[in-house]
C-alpha cells in the first residue's frame, strides 16, 4: 500500500474519533433567537417552564396560557403566578387537552373567559366548551355551553376567538382521517362554528338553527381577522397539504374530500403547503411598535420560526421570517401594548425542549 493513503487513512481515522469523542450525547442545542435584525434586545422572555402551552388570549393587564395537561397559567405585570388560575381534569392523548382560551371583549366588567378542552368518557372522546367567571385570579364560576364535540386523538381542533361582530367563533378538527363527519351538518366535527357568548346560536348564522358558519374542515390552528373583517383560518393536513383558508359564511371547503384545491364543488385554499409546515396562531399585526402593519403574522411548529405574510386579494405573498431559534412556535398573538407575544411547543413530544421550556416571549423589536 502506498505509504501517503496509508497515513491519510490513519489520519482520517483520527479525525473521525475526535468527533466522535466530542460529539454531543443529546439533540443539538437550539440556536439562539434570531430576528434577523441587530442593535438592542429583541425580544424578552417573560415565561418559562411551561408545559404543553397551547394558546394566549389577553385581558386587561393579564395574559392567560392554556397548558394541554389543564392549567390556565396567569401571567400579571410580566409574571406568572405560582398558582394556575384552574386546572381541568383532560384527556391525556397525543394532540388534544386543554387547548383554546379566549377572553369576552367585556371582560373589564363581566370577567368571562371561554375555554376549549379533550376529555373521555366511556371510552370515547368528545370535546367541550366551557365559560368560565374568574375573581382575583381565580375560577369562580364555570358552565358548559357547548358539549359532545367529537375527538380524537389527532385531530380536535380548539382554535376560539370573539369576532370584530363580538360572537364566538370556534374551530373544531374533523377527527379520524377516515371520518367523513366534516362533510356532514349534523355533526360538530370539522368545522367553524359561530356562537353567541352564552352558547346560543345566532339568527344570522347561515343554517337553520345550527352553530355552523363553514364545514370541511380538516385541523384547524389558527384564526384571525385582518382590518377589512375577512376571517382566515390555518389547517393541518394529514401528512402534508397545510392551508391557510379565507373563510366564506356557509360554505365547503372539501375535507376528506379534497385537500388545498381541484375540485369545483368546494372553496379552495388561498395557500398550501407541502411539504407540510404544522402552522400554528396567526394574527394580522395593527399596533404602532413594530414594522409589520396589515401583515399576517404566522406561527409554524416544523420549520420552526415565525412568519410574516402579505395577504392582497386572495393572493398570499411570503415576506420573509421574522423570528427563528426558539424551536416549534405554536401561537402568537398582538398584545394591547402593541407588540407581538408568543408561546413556543417544545414540551409537545415533537421537539428536544431545554431546560427552561417551554415560553412566553414578547417581541420588541
Amino acid at each position: 500500500m502506498d505509504k501517503r493513503i496509508r497515513i491519510a487513512g490513519i489520519i482520517a481515522a483520527i479525525i473521525a474519533s475526535i468527533v466522535i469523542l466530542t460529539s454531543p450525547s443529546g439533540p443539538p442545542p437550539i440556536p439562539p433567537p434570531n430576528l434577523q435584525e441587530s442593535g438592542n434586545e429583541t425580544i424578552q422572555i417573560l415565561a418559562t417552564n411551561l408545559e404543553k402551552p397551547w394558546a394566549l388570549a389577553f385581558a386587561d393587564d393579564k395574559i392567560f396560557i392554556t397548558e394541554r395537561t389543564g392549567k390556565i397559567r396567569v401571567i400579571e405585570s410580566d409574571v406568572m403566578l405560582e398558582e394556575p388560575l384552574a386546572t381541568f381534569r383532560t384527556a391525556t392523548i397525543f394532540d388534544g387537552g386543554l387547548l383554546g382560551i379566549a377572553a369576552h371583549p367585556n371582560f373589564t366588567n363581566n370577567h368571562f373567559l371561554y375555554v376549549y378542552f379533550t376529555y373521555e368518557e366511556n371510552g370515547n372522546l368528545w370535546n367541550k366548551i366551557l365559560k368560565i367567571t374568574e375573581s382575583e385570579n381565580k375560577l369562580k364560576d364555570a358552565i358548559t355551553i357547548l358539549d359532545k364535540i367529537p375527538g380524537s386523538r389527532f385531530s380536535n381542533g380548539g382554535v376560539m376567538k370573539f369576532g370584530p361582530d363580538n360572537k364566538l367563533y370556534v374551530a373544531t378538527g374533523a377527527g379520524s382521517d377516515s371520518s367523513h363527519d366534516a362533510q356532514d351538518l349534523n355533526s360538530l366535527a370539522g368545522k367553524i362554528l359561530r356562537l353567541n357568548d352564552d352558547g346560543s346560536i345566532p339568527s344570522d348564522n347561515p343554517f337553520s338553527n345550527s352553530q355552523v358558519y363553514s364545514y370541511g374542515h380538516s385541523n384547524p390552528r389558527g384564526m384571525a381577522w385582518d382590518k377589512s373583517g375577512s376571517l382566515y383560518v390555518t389547517e393541518t393536513g394529514p401528512s402534508k397539504n397545510d392551508e391557510i383558508n379565507l373563510i366564506i359564511k356557509g360554505k365547503n371547503y372539501g375535507w376528506p374530500e379534497q385537500q388545498c384545491s381541484g375540485d369545483g364543488d368546494f372553496v379552495n385554499a388561498i395557500m398550501c403547503y407541502d411539504p407540510e409546515i404544522e402552522p400554528g396562531g396567526i394574527v394580522f399585526y395593527s399596533g404602532d411598535k413594530l414594522e409589520f402593519k396589515n401583515d399576517m403574522i404566522m406561527a409554524s411548529m416544523k420549520p420552526e420560526k415565525l412568519d410574516r405574510l402579505k395577504i392582497t386579494g386572495g393572493e398570499v405573498e411570503y415576506q420573509k421570517s421574522i423570528l427563528s431559534g426558539l424551536g416549534r412556535i405554536r401561537d402568537v398573538n398582538e398584545g394591547p401594548d402593541g407588540y407581538l407575544y408568543l408561546i413556543t411547543s417544545n414540551t409537545d413530544g415533537k421537539a428536544f425542549p431545554d431546560s427552561s421550556d417551554d415560553k412566553l416571549v414578547r417581541i420588541l423589536r
